[in-house]
């Protein structure tokens, strides 16, 4: 029986759009079957077949669903991108929905904490894994009206830092990348209830923030490290940006 290199299985949530589409591709493209996860069918459909992996229908606030996931990407499953996330709103404190801090909680946090739980014995299984959670430099500061956000992203940082320390001595890395001002289609319009103009705001007159596709490729580079090295976290902005404050703009 001659060797056989078995490929690779990572599973990306939030693969519909921006950085989870490209980090599928960017997967994709070093060699991973790609398990694609999001809640909208037909395009995760279109992105599987583009890139010869897998769509699985999935809200990560789900557990019966996050469940299917599991049992859909098989084992053993090599990383895990815990993609899907999002913020809605940006009111001040004293006038916030709590509908909307709920929303953002639970995709966060409890989406990472579902599908993490769900895919851990297939992660262990691969005597080789790694889980990367999809952070933002909003949990790691604080700024006026996003305080529903950078407390659901403060989240996934300390729960990222906690099952690091859990899982100490199992061949398993816990990493985390914290992007800073990213371009994607959907991410500032959904925050802003579909407003495009307000979306717009945010970036006008950046001469060049990051895309998906810089994030993705940071993913990848995190990912595909030797065995031994865990890059625990890695902060990424685009130049024009030096702090959340402190942006270039023209």
């Amino acid at each position: 029986m001659g060797t056989m290199i078995s490929t690779r299985t990572a599973v990306v949530t939030g693969a519909s759009s921006g950085i989870g589409a490209a980090t599928a591709r960017s997967l994709a493209a070093a060699g991973f079957r790609v398990v694609c996860a999001a809640r909208r069918a037909e395009r995760i459909e279109a992105l599987a077949a583009e890139i010869g992996g897998l769509a699985v229908a999935c809200d990560v606030t789900d557990r019966d669903e996050v469940d299917a996931l599991a049992a859909a990407a098989g084992s053993p499953v090599h990383l895990l991108v815990n993609n899907a996330g999002g913020a809605f709103g940006a009111d001040p404190v004293e006038s916030a929905d709590p509908a909307d801090w709920r929303a953002m909680y639970d995709v966060n946090v409890l989406g990472l904490l579902h599908v993490t739980q769900a895919l851990l014995p297939a992660l262990r299984a691969s005597g080789d894994g790694t889980i990367l959670n999809v952070g933002s430099t909003a949990g790691r500061i604080a700024y006026e009206g996003g305080a529903g956000y950078t407390a659901a992203k403060h989240g996934t940082q300390v729960v990222t830092e906690t099952l690091r320390l859990e899982l100490c001595g199992e061949p398993i890395r816990v990493c985390e990348i914290a992007p800073g001002m990213v371009r994607t289609d959907e991410f500032s319009t959904k925050r802003f209830g579909g407003d495009q103009e307000k979306a717009d705001q945010i970036y006008a007159g950046v001469p060049d923030p990051l895309v998906a596709e810089d994030v993705a490729d940071a993913i990848v580079w995190m990912a595909t490290r030797p065995s031994h090295v865990n890059v625990d976290e890695l902060v990424i902005r685009p130049r024009a940006q030096a702090a959340q404050h402190k942006v270039h703009r023209i």
